[in-house]
């Protein structure tokens, strides 16, 4: 396939750079250690690599390089739609290049190659109680396909090879990509819909073949691409990203790395987080304007209420971002364009208008501006998709291109197992005194 011939191009002309500053300038320091980074997480620590994408504070995610706008704008775009296949973001993250259109229909031929799931993935899902969490079904779907990865076969037989290692990841990390959708599909039919499959339309691309696969119209179709391309990669520091990583450093095979990151995915800080705030907000107009039009007036009393009552406002703050998140704004931009009279969407926008200032004001944040999962619900919601259990598999969906773009970098630049050194704490205790003086 020529994408893999052109990542193998870049890998081998890329590998002389991490060589060089290793050997040459290995010894060069670029960040510090404090005893709060220690206690509280390694925030803001700079020890991880990845060039797929960069978190500013001020400007936001950059795939690439470019800007999600800038993202959207330069990608070849499905027939009929604004958007950029998910396939031509694909070729994208893996190899910092712009597609041509013959480039995105190799990539969507091949993704239709590779994206039959065993029917034993099926069989293993189905024999969950019913009433699993969605997130659980997918970790052990994507799991259960492991007996099949090229990575493991390869390692098993005695061929490890630090230059070549790579070919093989990039193969289970395409598999991975391109049956992951559908696998997530099968769940939502499973659990929500009475187990009534709908099979693959060999003629769609990856995202309308989701959005037809859960009995969505073409009207979903530019959501699940969006979707999934604005949840693909925020740097590698976030817990799915350096989850996957992590246990790949360790050589273990994507399914097996990926599945972990799924775990962390699932967790109510990282990406079940928007699950939590569609619920806040459902709640919140119930509450304060079941029959009335959300005005600034109802809204910034309603909002410093929450806030009295000791309750935080969910969906607004980020970890990295001091503005607010592009991947808010990208969507805001959808709904102001396809949704602009939906209830739940006026609601939101007047939050977005009021709560910067409420919070401000308030002065217990850093960051008082919306993330992603401040919108993201909404969009689900009106378009009929309400089982907001299900939305951290779609996160899933999306987050698996940039973890998988990211692996198959971290063995083509054959990266060691990731081991940081861990302190007491009586010796943070005696560095405090020391330091203290």
């Amino acid at each position: 396939m020529a994408l893999k011939e052109t990542l193998r191009q870049k890998i081998e002309a890329f590998r002389p750079r991490t060589t060089k500053l290793v050997k040459e300038y290995g010894k060069v320091k670029i960040d510090e250690v404090t005893i709060e980074q220690c206690i509280g997480g390694a925030r803001d620590i700079r020890s991880l690599v990845t060039d797929i994408s960069y978190l500013d504070p001020q400007e936001g995610i950059r795939f690439r390089g470019k800007t999600i706008p800038e993202t959207f704008a330069c990608l070849p775009k499905a027939a009929g739609s604004d958007y950029p296949t998910v396939e031509a973001f694909w070729y994208f993250l893996l190899t910092g290049d712009i597609p041509t259109q013959a480039d995105m229909e190799e990539v969507l031929t091949e993704w239709k190659r590779r994206q039959n799931v065993p029917s034993y993935v099926f069989d293993t899902i189905r024999t969950l109680p019913r009433d699993s969490h969605p997130m659980a079904m997918l970790s052990i779907g994507i799991t259960a396909m492991q007996r099949d990865s090229k990575f493991a076969s390869l390692y098993n037989a005695g061929k490890f090879s630090k230059l070549t290692a790579w070919e093989t990841v990039y193969e289970d990390a395409c598999d991975i990509v391109a049956r992951i959708p559908v696998i997530a599909a099968f769940i939502y039919n499973l659990k929500y819909r009475e187990d009534r499959q709908i099979a693959i339309d060999p003629n769609l691309d990856m995202g309308a073949n989701f959005a037809h696969m859960i009995g969505q119209g073409k009207a979903y179709q530019d959501v699940a691409r969006m979707y999934f391309i604005l949840h693909s990669d925020h740097e590698s520091g976030n817990v799915s990203a350096h989850t996957t990583h992590l246990v790949h450093s360790a050589l273990s095979d994507p399914y097996y790395a990926y599945a972990a990151g799924l775990n962390g995915l699932a967790g109510p800080l990282h990406g079940r987080a928007n699950q939590e705030v569609l619920d806040w907000t459902i709640k919140f107009q119930e509450k304060y304007c079941k029959d009335q039009e959300p005005t600034k007036e109802l809204i910034t009393k309603a909002l410093w209420d929450t806030l009295n009552s000791g309750q935080v406002i969910p969906g607004y703050g980020h970890a990295v971002l001091r503005k607010t998140d592009p991947r808010y704004t990208s969507q805001r931009e959808f709904c102001q364009k396809h949704l602009p009279n939906d209830p739940l969407f006026k609601l939101v926008s007047m939050i977005f208008e009021v709560a910067p200032g409420v919070l401000t004001e308030h002065g217990k944040t850093k960051n008082p501006w919306p993330n992603v999962d401040a919108q993201s619900g909404v969009i689900q919601w009106h378009y009929g998709v309400k089982e907001w259990d299900f939305y951290t598999v779609l996160f899933g969906v999306g987050r698996a291109l940039g973890c998988m773009a990211n692996i198959t970098w971290d063995r083509g630049l054959g990266y060691a197992i990731e081991r940081p050194k861990s302190v007491t704490t009586a010796m943070l205790e005696e560095w405090a005194v020391k330091g203290g003086r």
